[in-house]
């Protein structure tokens, strides 16, 4: 057998999925991604690529997640 990479492509591959959730983790946090935007901060490198690593991880693996902690 020989290794393969599977490359997925399209609106239901988990990386559209981890943009998607890091766009609304953008939104929440008040990250501005796009110029133009009304977010009030502009992300530095650091926060896209762990906050997207952050977001694929949750997406391939939701069982690797912490509990949900209650509010109080």
């Amino acid at each position: 057998m020989s290794d393969t990479t599977i490359l997925h492509t399209g609106e239901n591959s988990p990386q559209y999925i981890a943009f998607r959730l890091l766009q609304e983790v953008a939104y929440a946090e008040k990250k501005e991604l796009w110029k133009g935007a009304s977010a009030a901060e502009k992300p530095d490198r650091k926060w896209i690529l762990d906050t997207y690593s952050e977001c694929l991880t949750a997406v391939q693996h939701p069982h690797m997640r912490s509990p949900k902690q209650t509010a109080r």
